[in-house]
């Protein structure tokens, strides 16, 4: 299969619709990262992304419409008061609600769940795109499966060249980690994945909010996978990924002493401000703060990758607003190999 890489102009959004309309896979930006899109109503469609992928179909898909009219075809019933009052303060946004599913939903698409997540992004191109298509268009991030997800159109295509028809380049990503899924069916609302839209954001709406245990840890023997993005190890790169934590300069000591203990191609992810605390070791910035380090995570482990560097390891941040999400990817990334090495007393 050839695959094309386009330009988000009105000719190339109609022929992308067509493809999702004749079942087949395209990949198209979001706020968040690159989606590959299905018809959310068509099964084997739906598969079409799965094999693309390599993914297994125990991981459900998140959904995407392009206005709020959409949701009849996606969600059983009327919307949650939870979900109306999430959607009035970040739709169109980086969050995604799990809600019950309608009928018409495929079955591959919620991986056999009566719960289907649903998002509305913010990027024009998605909008133009779901659009175009005239169906829900579910889509995981478009990458290998357990892969770093990727944030413009080259990541994808070095993942997906032959693997499926059509990209739509629309630059780079803005926030650079997935969304927020939350379960607006509990109460209160639980969270499942954290993302842009923060738990202190979605309790300044509601009040209250509960952040899954999944978050920061791997999920049980038979714990069901009810959000992408929890499975044990996940977004990771080809080399070894370690975690330090605890104060920046007994988590610098420690990152020095596994760095030059380390052979082979070595690198060190950190924050701006601690780079001088490496000395003349390679470290790969990953900018002044917690936000921009979700902005840089996906590009510096794909980085990684295209250098061919088997040793990473990577300072933390605190796990609190969009640390939370950080924290969630990297730990996955590492399979939660994470060395506390303790504050400073």
């Amino acid at each position: 299969m050839n695959t094309r890489v386009v330009k988000p102009d009105a000719r190339a959004l109609e022929e992308a619709g067509a493809l999702i309309r004749a079942g087949q896979v395209v990949g198209f930006p979001t706020e968040t990262v690159y989606g590959l899109g299905g018809n959310a109503l068509d099964g084997e469609a739906v598969k079409r992304i799965f094999a693309a992928k390599g993914r297994p179909g125990d991981n459900p898909l998140i959904v995407h419409i392009s206005a709020l009219d959409q949701l009849s075809k996606v969600i059983s019933g009327e919307m949650p008061e939870s979900a109306r009052r999430l959607a009035e303060a970040y739709w169109p946004g980086p969050l995604t609600m799990i809600m019950d599913k309608a009928d018409g939903i495929s079955m591959e698409a919620t991986a056999g769940l009566d719960s289907v997540g649903v998002r509305f992004p913010s990027h024009p191109v998605a909008q133009a795109f779901i659009t175009a298509c005239g169906v829900p268009v579910a889509a995981p991030s478009a990458n290998l499966s357990g892969k770093p997800s990727p944030t413009t159109a080259a990541h994808v295509l070095a993942d997906m060249d032959g693997r499926v028809p059509m990209i739509i380049d629309g630059g780079a990503c803005d926030v650079g980690l997935e969304s927020t899924v939350v379960d607006v069916r509990s109460t209160p609302v639980r969270v499942l994945r954290p993302g842009g839209v923060t738990p202190r954001m979605i309790a300044d709406v509601l009040g209250e909010v509960e952040v899954d245990g999944s978050v920061l840890r791997p999920l049980k023997q038979g714990e069901i996978v009810r959000s992408p993005g929890m499975k044990y190890k996940h977004y990771a790169p080809d080399g070894s990924l370690v975690i330090v934590k605890g104060s920046a300069e007994k988590v610098a000591r420690e990152i020095c002493a596994l760095y030059d203990e380390s052979d082979g191609e070595k690198r060190i992810l950190a924050l701006e401000a601690h780079i001088p605390l490496y000395g003349n070791r390679r470290v790969f910035s990953l900018g002044a703060d917690a936000k921009s380090m979700a902005n840089r995570l996906f590009d510096a482990l794909r980085e990684m990758d295209a250098e061919r560097v088997n040793a990473i390891f990577s300072e933390a941040v605190p796990a609190e607003d969009i640390g939370l999400a950080v924290m969630n990817r990297l730990g996955r990334a590492a399979a939660f190999h994470i060395v506390d090495v303790g504050e400073d007393e």
